[in-house]
């Protein structure tokens, strides 16, 4: 009998696969993890990093068990700054919203900078309207 022909010799080479996909990405993450340690020196992680390549499934548990609650804080301390650092750069590059530009071109018309027609391209840019025309 071949071995493709049996149902669950294709089962268990799925699930083997899944199994070893999800090992795969325990190992990338305890790696990661260990250069984004600032507390951790340099030589720890150089036996972290030794004993992952020579034991590496015993290894990935322990280090999961001792290190999962700091791990995690960590990816969470990240999460965050990546997060904040996303909106900073969001608000410096949003425009204004569409009152707000209406509002400062009644500024410049109540002070007079701008006339009533410069006033309405305006306004009709900020709607969508009409396209600003102002010389």
């Amino acid at each position: 009998m071949d071995f493709w022909s049996s149902f669950w010799n294709i089962i268990l080479v799925f699930l083997s696969a899944v199994v070893f996909l999800g090992y795969l990405i325990a190992l990338f993450s305890i790696v990661t993890d260990l250069f984004r340690d600032r507390k951790l020196n340099g030589w720890l992680k150089a036996v972290w990093l030794l004993a992952l390549v020579l034991i590496p499934l015993l290894t990935s548990l322990v280090y999961l068990i001792v290190r999962g609650q700091g791990m995690a804080e960590r990816g969470y301390r990240e999460t965050l700054a990546n997060q904040t650092a996303a909106e900073d750069y969001i608000r410096t590059v949003a425009q204004a919203s569409p009152s707000d530009e209406i509002a400062k071109a009644k500024a410049l018309f109540d002070a007079g900078t701008i006339n009533a027609d410069e006033y309405e391209a305006i306004k009709g840019h900020a709607l969508g309207t009409t396209k600003v025309a102002v010389s």
